[in-house]
């Protein structure tokens, strides 16, 4: 296997997990990030979606707990099984339009204009979701959220299907929208993310099968690692800082990212991969 290439999976590993469980779209960054590197192939974009389970086991280790603790009191426990129906339906919309629209997406819109612009448009979202005052939420926990409730974050997870938009700053600003609180909406947005991106990892390793082969296993496997590294680091980092602190500094992140992008490809200063 080329160094160079383990090397390039290694750092699109960081870049997933750091990205993946923050408001700023990890597919963004990866779409940006393989410009950069001339990793964009189909291969590539394979290989995008499967690190993805790498970050997700992050967040199973640090909510062990609370997961262990559903899976035991699913056959008898109402908490339990009210929280894993809500999941599931907060997963619902993502899988139906998913198949319906995720080819036309991938096909038309993963192109680094079309991220630095949902990048912008994002940010100023946040900016105007942290304008609320948090002592309006009506929901401090994920175990007071109704199944309409989370029928609506899934809903606001698909326009994440926008590469750009963010899936996890579309679960949580939307739910802080729809009236969670940051901890609530965060808090749902991970346990969210566990059946939504091993859905979409798996899926995509099923249809692009062909491209695939076993020469390809360190190449998946060091992504895989870093993108759990970096993710668990991350996940514990953002449950700290949410307790004090609001979104804003990604909102104007994502909005000076997005001009420095669309400034450099119109100057062609960068010449970023379609």
């Amino acid at each position: 296997m080329d160094i160079v290439l383990l090397v390039k999976a290694a750092i699109m590993g960081i870049v997933e997990g750091l990205t993946e469980f923050l408001p700023i779209s990890s597919t963004g960054h990866l779409i940006l990030a393989g410009a950069l590197l001339g990793f964009d192939d189909e291969k590539a974009k394979v290989f995008d979606i499967a690190i993805q389970t790498g970050a997700i086991l992050a967040v199973v280790i640090v909510y062990w707990a609370r997961l262990r603790d559903t899976v035991q009191g699913l056959a008898s426990q109402p908490r339990a099984q009210r929280f894993t129906l809500n999941v599931l339906i907060g997963f619902l919309p993502a899988v139906v339009l998913g198949l319906l629209l995720g080819k036309a997406i991938t096909a038309h819109l993963f192109t680094p204009v079309v991220v630095a612009s949902t990048f912008i448009l994002g940010g100023f979202v946040i900016l105007w979701a942290e304008k609320r005052p948090q002592s309006e939420a009506r929901i401090q926990n994920v175990d007071s959220m109704t199944a309409l409730d989370a029928f609506k974050v899934g809903l606001v997870q698909c326009l994440a299907m926008v590469p750009g938009t963010s899936r996890s700053g579309a679960t949580i600003i939307g739910g802080m929208l729809l009236g969670l609180s940051r901890r609530a909406a965060t808090d749902f947005s991970f346990f969210l993310a566990i059946p939504t991106l091993i859905g979409a990892g798996a899926y995509s390793l099923y249809k692009q099968r062909a491209l695939l082969s076993l020469a390809d296993l360190p190449l998946f496997g060091v992504g895989l690692l870093f993108s759990f590294l970096s993710a668990w680091v991350c996940v514990r980092w953002l449950l700290r800082y949410i307790a004090n602190h609001s979104f804003v500094p990604f909102a104007w992140y994502r909005i000076v990212f997005g001009l420095v992008v669309l400034g450099t490809a119109w100057s062609g200063t960068v010449r970023w991969a379609a």
